[in-house]
C-alpha cells in the first residue's frame, strides 16, 4: 500500500510490512481509534487514503448494524453497533449533544456515514466508521421542522410540516425541495426507485382509512400514495432486492408489494420468527438482507431470495436469530442503521 515513509520502517518488528497491513486491515473498525494511538507508523497507515481503499478491495469491509437503544431503566441514550458474521456488540462515541425528543437518522451506507439530524432544531451530525467519530455538518435551513429522513440516490432527504429539505452530501449543502403539504397523525416510510414513500398506516379505532404520500426526488414533486398501498400498508416497510417489503406487527406473514396489481402479496420462505418479540420494533433492509431489532436487542436477519420467473410468489425469505446479550435485557431500539465498517 506504500503507506510508509521509510522502506526500513516496520509497523510490526519482525514481520514484513505486508503481513503487518494486513494484521492492521483485520482490526475491527471501532478499535482503529486506539491503533492509531500505538505509533506513529500506525497512525499513518490508518490514516492513509490507501488503507480504506485495500480494506474495500480486500472486502473487509461488510454491513454493520447500528441501533440507537433506548434503556427504559436510566433512560439513557445509546449507539450500539453489531457485526453480524461474529455477533459482536461494539459502544460508539458519544454524540457531541444531548439526543433530543424528537429526532431522525439516515445513513450512507456504502460511504460508512450516518446522520443524526436533531427535531425542529438545525443541530446535525455525521457518524464515520472509518474514523469512529461523530462531528457537524453544516446547519439544516432556519425554521424547517421534519419528522422523518431517509437516503435517496446518495442525498439525505428530510420531510416535514414547513417543506422537504435535501442535503447533498458531495457540496455538503442544504437545499429546499417541494413543500409537503399533507397531514399525518403517525408515520411509517420507506424509499424505493429514487422515490420515497410516507404513510400514516392505520391507527385505532381504524375509523378513518390511511393517508399517504409519495416524494420523487428526480421531479422533486409530491404526490399522493396509490389506494392498493396505503390501504395495506399495517406495519414496518424496508426495501430490498429492489422490492417494498412489509412486517406486520401483529403475527402475519411479510409481504411484498407489487407495483403492477396495487397490492400486497405474502412472501414465500419461513415465516418471521417472532418468540420473546416485544414492541416496538424497527427493521432496515440493504440489498438482500432486512434486519429486524426488538426490546433486548434481539436481532433477526432475513436473507431474500427473489425468483423473477415466479409471479405467484417470486420472493421468499429465510430468517437467522442473533440473541442479545443479558446486559442488553432493558434497551429499546429507537433507531437504526444498515452501514458498511
Amino acid at each position: 500500500m506504500a503507506i510508509l515513509e521509510s522502506e526500513n520502517e516496520q509497523l510490526i518488528p519482525g514481520l514484513p510490512n505486508e503481513i503487518a497491513e494486513i494484521c492492521l486491515l483485520h482490526v475491527p473498525y471501532p478499535y482503529q481509534p486506539l491503533v492509531r494511538s500505538v505509533s506513529s507508523s500506525w497512525n499513518r497507515a490508518i490514516t492513509n487514503p490507501s488503507f480504506l481503499l485495500s480494506k474495500k478491495t480486500k472486502s473487509l469491509s461488510h454491513p454493520h448494524l447500528f441501533v440507537l437503544a433506548l434503556n427504559t431503566v436510566t433512560s439513557k441514550i445509546q449507539w450500539q453497533s453489531l457485526d453480524p458474521s461474529s455477533n459482536r456488540w461494539f459502544i460508539l462515541p458519544h454524540m457531541p449533544f444531548v439526543c433530543p425528543t424528537a429526532f431522525a437518522s439516515a445513513s450512507l451506507p456504502r460511504h460508512g456515514k450516518i446522520f443524526f439530524i436533531g427535531g425542529a432544531s438545525s443541530s446535525t451530525l455525521v457518524y464515520r466508521t472509518a474514523v469512529n467519530k461523530w462531528s457537524t455538518v453544516p446547519e439544516m435551513i432556519p425554521g424547517k421542522s421534519f419528522f422523518t429522513a431517509e437516503e435517496v440516490k446518495g442525498k439525505i432527504v428530510t420531510v416535514g410540516e414547513s417543506g422537504t429539505g435535501i442535503y447533498d452530501p458531495e457540496s455538503d449543502t442544504w437545499k429546499r425541495g417541494a413543500k409537503f403539504t399533507g397531514e399525518l397523525r403517525k408515520y411509517e416510510t420507506v424509499v424505493n426507485g429514487g422515490k420515497l414513500y410516507v404513510t400514516e398506516g392505520w391507527w385505532w379505532p381504524f375509523a378513518v382509512r390511511p393517508r399517504g404520500w409519495v416524494y420523487e426526488l428526480e421531479s422533486d414533486t409530491w404526490s399522493e400514495m396509490r389506494e392498493g398501498m396505503k390501504d395495506g400498508w399495517t406495519g414496518v416497510s424496508v426495501t430490498v432486492c429492489g422490492r417494498v417489503l412489509m412486517i406486520p406487527e401483529v403475527d402475519l406473514p411479510v409481504k411484498v408489494y407489487d407495483e403492477m396489481t396495487d397490492t400486497w402479496r405474502c412472501v414465500g420462505g419461513e415465516r418471521l420468527p417472532r418468540n420473546g418479540m416485544k414492541k416496538p420494533f424497527i427493521a432496515k433492509g440493504l440489498e438482500d438482507r432486512i434486519y429486524v431489532v426488538w426490546h433486548g436487542l434481539k436481532v433477526v436477519i432475513g436473507n431474500v431470495d427473489v425468483d423473477v420467473d415466479d409471479d405467484v410468489c417470486g420472493v421468499k425469505v429465510t430468517w437467522q436469530v442473533l440473541e442479545g446479550p443479558e446486559a442488553f435485557g432493558e434497551l429499546s431500539p429507537s433507531s437504526c442503521q444498515v452501514v458498511y465498517a
